[in-house]
């Protein structure tokens, strides 16, 4: 049993993942112009995905520990594999949500498995070496994925349009399951009396439905009664999960972590963040396939130069500016993906419908630039006053905050595209989320001066 054997299974892994949740923002135009449905179909496309992610990740790492690591692992990959397959042949809208719920699901099952795996398959004294490819790969499958999506709608095998985004992991998944089961250790250190609170999730699921469903829903059925019923009633659920949590013996999230106030500032860095950065992303996608008319490749070929900058702020900040610059590393990554917003704002209401993908460059580049600069050091500066034991529950429930943000970015800030975009100006429509990412991000610039100014250096 080769360590980097293991190592490449963990990548392949997150790799899907990654690319799962971007693509859909791609296909989205293409998906509603072949099974129909209204503009919360594009939106439930995406936040069906990332809500069961976010609420599947809360539990899956005691999971682990009950079931086995590898174990977990598996049924996560064939899950996967299957409810992949599942939204590459969905007849109808229903299907196609529902199917990428399970995709959700069962991604949160196999994600936090590989890198636990990886821990205990490599020496302490290696384990820096095992995470180092993991920032490359990310990058280029960041880059990678909206073309490679672009180019198979563009090419529409056999008829396939866009389900071939989905279907293309089917023969990927089932490879790395038959390597998954080769090559993945059976003992790895797991806690047998880890004991999962099924209230608590229950009540965490509860309030995460009643907040996201009425958002999603609430415009296109002219906001009735129930809908902000169900949203003030989310934050009843959310109190009474609280309380259940001081009561219970086996807390879903450790309650000491409440305690600490760079780690509560830090939830709130990534909510602001990740739903200003999940909002423009699907906006921005609409914008150009829905206002200019792209085709999926063409809107693809335009975000090369975000993604390409991102990787390159990923670069920078992972190798030098962050450990020269500290926590300033994170005001300037904010303050200039910030600028790029105000730029792609500035651009589309300057050129209007002659509007280029190369006159979107510079504000393009800006931007990644700025949100590259954020990804690598972020988590080390929310955890850097938390304990050695409070480490692996606190990360795991950032990663899953981030999700459930993106959930949020995708409901809310969709709402108020669609909303403008109702009037048929869909630039107006674009630079009014941009608008509301920039504010997030002031909000954002603002509680990064709360964060510890020392980072936590091994949290992964």
């Amino acid at each position: 049993m080769s360590p980097w054997m293991v190592l490449t299974v963990v990548l392949v892994a997150d790799v899907m993942d990654l690319v799962d949740s971007t693509v859909a923002n791609l296909a989205g135009p293409s998906i509603r112009a072949d099974l129909g449905g209204g503009d919360a179909t594009l939106q439930w496309v995406l936040a069906a995905y990332t809500t069961a992610f976010a609420l599947g990740l809360v539990t899956s790492g005691r999971l682990g520990d009950l079931l086995g690591r590898r174990r977990m692992f598996l049924v996560g990959m064939a899950g996967f594999t299957l409810s992949s397959l599942a939204c590459g042949l969905a007849p109808g809208v229903g299907w196609l949500i529902a199917a990428r719920v399970l995709q959700g699901l069962f991604g949160a099952v196999m994600i936090p498995q590989g890198l636990a795996l990886v821990k205990v398959v490599f020496p302490p004294q290696d384990l820096n070496k095992a995470f180092i490819p993991f920032g490359p790969v990310m990058g280029l499958a960041g880059v990678v994925g909206p073309i490679v999506a672009g180019l198979l709608i563009n090419a529409n095998l056999f008829g396939s349009q866009w389900r071939s985004i989905f279907l293309i992991n089917v023969p990927i998944g089932m490879a790395a399951f038959v390597l998954s089961w080769l090559t993945l250790p059976k003992e790895t250190g797991e806690q047998r009396d880890a004991k999962v609170d099924i209230g608590g999730v229950t009540l965490l699921t509860l309030a995460s439905a009643m907040l996201i469903v009425p958002l999603v829903q609430g415009r296109e059925l002219g906001w009735p009664a129930w809908t902000w019923v169900l949203m003030v009633g989310s934050l009843v659920v959310i109190a009474a999960f609280a309380l259940s949590e001081r009561r219970s013996k086996h807390p879903v999230i450790e309650p000491s972590l409440f305690a600490n106030r760079s780690f509560v500032v830090g939830l709130l860095v990534i909510a602001a963040f990740f739903t200003a950065l999940t909002g423009f992303t699907l906006a921005f996608n609409l914008f150009m396939q829905l206002g200019q008319g792209w085709t999926p490749l063409h809107s693809g070929l335009s975000l090369i130069p975000w993604a390409i900058a991102t990787a390159i702020g990923a670069g920078l900040s992972g190798a030098f500016l962050a450990e020269k610059l500290g926590r300033v590393t994170l005001h300037l990554g904010v303050g200039t993906s910030a600028a790029g917003m105000l730029g792609l704002w500035w651009t589309i209401g300057h050129y209007g419908s002659t509007l280029t993908s190369w006159t979107l460059v510079p504000a393009l580049l800006v931007s990644g630039l700025g949100a590259g600069l954020v990804f690598v050091p972020l988590f080390g500066y929310i955890l850097g006053d938390v304990t050695e034991a409070e480490v692996g529950t606190g990360s795991g429930l950032l990663n899953a905050v981030q999700q459930f943000s993106a959930a949020i970015g995708v409901a809310a800030l969709g709402t108020v595209f669609f909303q403008q975009a109702d009037t048929g100006d869909f630039g107006a429509a674009t630079q009014l989320v941009l608008v509301l990412a920039v504010v997030l991000y002031a909000v954002t610039f603002g509680l990064v001066f709360l964060l510890p100014r020392v980072a936590q250096e091994d949290h992964g």
